[in-house]
């Protein structure tokens, strides 16, 4: 049997590269418009989310902006496609605006026109103290070497959430009042006292003030969780790695 000619073969590679190329824009359209999982890798949103979650966020959720696309495809526009307002206590995903190639997640704490303050390690918003519960210890792994305190802290509409606390009067507890501005939003760390986010200004390494177009997805569930700290290359460790627990959880 005679071997197949070079255009017999070209035209089985350029059939394999098409089916290559739809599973590729298949995938990037769904990252784009439904759904796109991130990696955790800093405690900054500790208790909520632990370093080492993968998480979903949901695309759709707030409409579609320049920074939707996984790989910036998307055309250079002010404004979102779709674009729905995010509600105060959403989990957050955005690009980070002194940086819109790094991706942040955290909590919206302040909407456009909210007066957002820190005052002896509690959260004001307009004037009023969000209402705080005690609950005990946090036992878990915070990124810092003291025992941090675990509370349930209630933002206005009656949403509730738990923060941790290393004290009452570390760096960013005590803050100037932050007016946000039209289309922006204050994002803040559930890991209080270890948190890079609105409270620190773009000029000191901060996020300051989040642009509506910065926003990227709301954080839905946690796919799956793994302990960093356990070396991939330490089979021996992988029961311990991996933390059943987190498995599907949902972000509140």
């Amino acid at each position: 049997m005679d071997s197949p000619s070079f255009w017999q073969r070209l035209l089985g590679w350029g059939r394999e590269l098409k089916s290559i190329l739809l599973a590729v824009g298949f995938v990037l359209i769904v990252r784009t418009v439904l759904a796109e999982p991130y990696h955790v890798p800093s405690p900054s949103m500790v208790p909520t989310l632990l370093t080492g979650d993968q998480l979903v966020a949901a695309k759709y959720a707030y409409g579609y902006s320049r920074y939707s696309s996984p790989i910036d495809l998307m055309p250079d526009f002010s404004g979102r496609l779709l674009g729905k307002a995010p509600e105060r206590g959403d989990v957050v995903v955005f690009r980070l605006p002194r940086d819109p190639s790094t991706t942040y997640v955290k909590r919206l704490i302040g909407l456009p026109g909210d007066r957002i303050q820190m005052k002896g390690g509690r959260l004001y918003i307009n004037d009023a103290i969000a209402p705080r519960r005690l609950v005990g210890p946090f036992t878990g792994d915070a990124g810092g070497r003291n025992t941090p305190t675990l509370y349930v802290e209630t933002l206005p509409g009656g949403r509730e959430h738990e923060i941790i606390e290393m004290s009452d009067a570390d760096r960013y507890d005590d803050t100037p009042v932050f007016v946000v501005p039209p289309r922006h939003y204050f994002m803040m760390g559930d890991n209080r006292d270890n948190s890079v986010d609105s409270r620190i200004a773009i000029a000191d390494g901060g996020v300051d003030f989040v642009p509506e177009d910065n926003l990227v997805g709301r954080a839905e569930l946690v796919l799956l969780s793994r302990d960093p700290a356990v070396a991939w290359s330490d089979v021996g460790e992988w029961s311990h790695a991996f933390r059943p627990g987190r498995l599907l959880g949902r972000i509140h």
